[in-house]
C-alpha cells in the first residue's frame, strides 16, 4: 500500500476508515422488509417478516443466543402461514449485514425458486427474520419439518466487502442440532459466488441431502460448476 513516513498514506487511512465504516453500517442497520425490498418481489412471494427473542439490534448483538428462536407472536404467524412438510423451505434472516440481504436476495430468491420448480420440489412461503442468527433453523424445523431448510442469512462484514451472504442448509433440522448437522455456501457477492452460481450449488446440495436423508458433516458438497459456468468436477467440504 506504500506509506508516508511511519504511518499510511493519507489516502489509504481514508479507504480504511470508509470500509470500516460501512462495515459497522452493515452490522448496526435494522432490515425493513417493505423499505429494502421491491414491492413486486415482497408481493409475488408473500414474504412476510417475523422477529425473534432478540428484541431490538442492541439486544441482538449483546445476547446471540436470542437470535436463535423465535418469539410467540412469530410462531403464530410461521404457522398460519406456511405450509408444514414440504421439500424445501426457503428463509431469509438478516444476521450480521442487512446490506448483505438487500444486495444478494432480490436476485437469488426468484433462482431459488425457479430451480425447485423444476425439480417438482413443494414449497414453503419464505419469510424474513429480523435479529436472526443461524440457530433458527432448529426452530424452524420443529414448527414446520422442511426435508431441506435454506437460511439465505447477512455474514460478518469484513474490509473486503459489507454485502456477503451465506446460505446454510439443514436436512430436516431439529432442537439440538449444532453446526455438524448443517451445510454452508458462503461467500455470495459479486466479486465472490455470484447468486447464479451461489443458486446452482444450493439446489445441488439440497439435491444431494435429500438422496442421503441427512446433512452436514456426513455430506461434502459435489462442485460442478465454476464461476465462468463451465463444467468441472471434484468434492468440496461443505460442512
Amino acid at each position: 500500500m506504500g506509506r508516508a513516513g511511519s504511518s499510511y498514506r493519507t489516502a489509504t487511512q481514508l479507504e480504511l476508515r470508509e470500509d470500516h465504516a460501512f462495515a459497522v453500517d452493515a452490522v448496526h442497520s435494522e432490515l425493513d422488509l417493505n423499505r429494502d425490498f421491491n414491492p413486486q418481489l415482497v408481493a409475488g412471494y408473500k414474504l412476510f417478516e417475523v422477529g425473534t427473542q432478540a428484541h431490538d439490534k442492541a439486544e441482538f448483538l449483546k445476547r446471540p443466543q436470542l437470535g436463535r428462536q423465535f418469539d410467540d407472536q412469530a410462531r403464530a404467524a410461521i404457522v398460519a402461514q406456511c405450509p408444514a412438510d414440504v421439500d424445501c423451505q426457503i428463509v431469509i434472516g438478516d444476521g450480521l449485514s442487512s446490506a448483505a440481504v438487500v444486495s444478494q436476495v432480490p436476485a437469488l430468491l426468484p433462482l431459488l425458486v425457479d430451480g425447485a420448480k423444476k425439480r417438482n420440489w413443494s414449497l414453503g412461503r419464505p419469510f424474513v427474520v429480523r435479529h436472526c442468527r443461524v440457530g433458527i433453523l432448529n426452530d424452524i424445523g420443529t414448527m414446520l419439518r422442511p426435508r431441506v431448510a435454506v437460511l439465505l442469512i447477512g455474514e460478518r462484514p469484513g474490509l473486503a466487502t459489507a454485502e456477503s451472504l451465506s446460505a446454510y442448509m439443514a436436512f430436516r433440522p431439529q432442537d439440538g442440532h449444532t453446526d455438524a448437522q448443517r451445510n454452508l455456501i458462503s461467500n455470495i457477492h459479486a466479486r465472490g459466488v455470484p447468486p447464479k452460481q451461489a443458486a446452482a450449488r444450493i439446489l445441488a446440495l439440497a439435491d444431494q441431502m435429500i438422496a442421503a436423508s441427512t446433512s452436514g458433516t456426513a455430506v461434502k458438497e459435489e462442485l460442478t460448476v465454476n464461476l465462468d459456468g463451465k463444467s468441472t468436477s471434484g468434492r468440496i467440504e461443505a460442512g
